[in-house]
């Protein structure tokens, strides 16, 4: 099985190096000096590392055959993939691959059907499920501890404990179109003691990105791309 596990961006320098935005929780293992990887586009592969380094935060490899600036530019915005046991597991029991939590069933503790999850967005605070509701719209729920309480891979489902407003936000917004389509010219103008504020719902997040989906005790989760 592959999957992606970095994306090539602008050159670094003139002897060939290119900076990284690593896509796996695993850089020392997937990104290592030596390793053959797979290219999408597939014509600019496959590469192989010849060496990395960190500079200011930032991984900066160097591939065989690659030896000036005009080269490492040739590769920019091209997605290196990594073969991978389609049996291997993040080492961590409460990380998952991308491919592990596509199309699980999404349901509340209470087994009301929500959904399935058919994308995996990754954003740089937090990870994101996409899922498609049984009528066909989509509901993006946060990959955190507090909402996503439990990954059953056996039964193929996640369990979620949504607070509100996170899946019923559309019949909330109609139920208050409704309220305001009653209310008289006196009720709109009379003040109000005490609106209710806009609820937000944020968690905080950062773990960098390999592939592994990771929800932990913070709400940090990531997961890493499927090629």
């Amino acid at each position: 099985m592959q999957l992606v596990v970095a994306r090539i961006g602008r050159a670094h320098g003139i002897k060939g190096e290119v900076t990284v935005e690593v896509r796996t929780d695993e850089p020392e293992l997937r990104l290592a000096p030596g390793a053959v990887l797979a290219t999408d586009p597939a014509a600019r592969g496959p590469l192989t590392i010849e060496t990395g380094r960190v500079h200011s935060g930032r991984l900066l490899l160097r591939f065989a055959g690659v030896r000036d600036r005009n080269g490492a530019e040739e590769l920019r915005n091209t997605l290196l993939i990594a073969e991978v046991d389609p049996d291997e597991v993040p080492e961590d029991e409460d990380e998952y691959y991308d491919h592990q939590l596509m199309d699980l069933d999404v349901v509340t503790a209470d087994g009301t059907e929500v959904g399935r999850i058919t994308e995996i967005s990754h954003l740089p605070s937090q990870d994101l499920f996409i899922v498609e509701r049984p009528d066909g719209s989509e509901v993006m729920i946060p990959f955190v501890e507090d909402i996503v309480t439990e990954i059953d891979l056996e039964e193929q489902r996640a369990v979620i404990d949504p607070p509100p407003g996170l899946i019923d936000d559309r019949a909330e917004i109609a139920s208050s179109r409704d309220a305001d389509a009653e209310q008289t010219p006196e009720d709109a103008a009379a003040p109000s003691e005490g609106a209710p504020s806009e609820d937000a719902t944020a968690s905080s997040g950062g773990a960098p990105s390999e592939g592994a989906a990771d929800a932990r005790s913070e709400g940090d989760a990531r997961s890493e791309g499927d090629a």
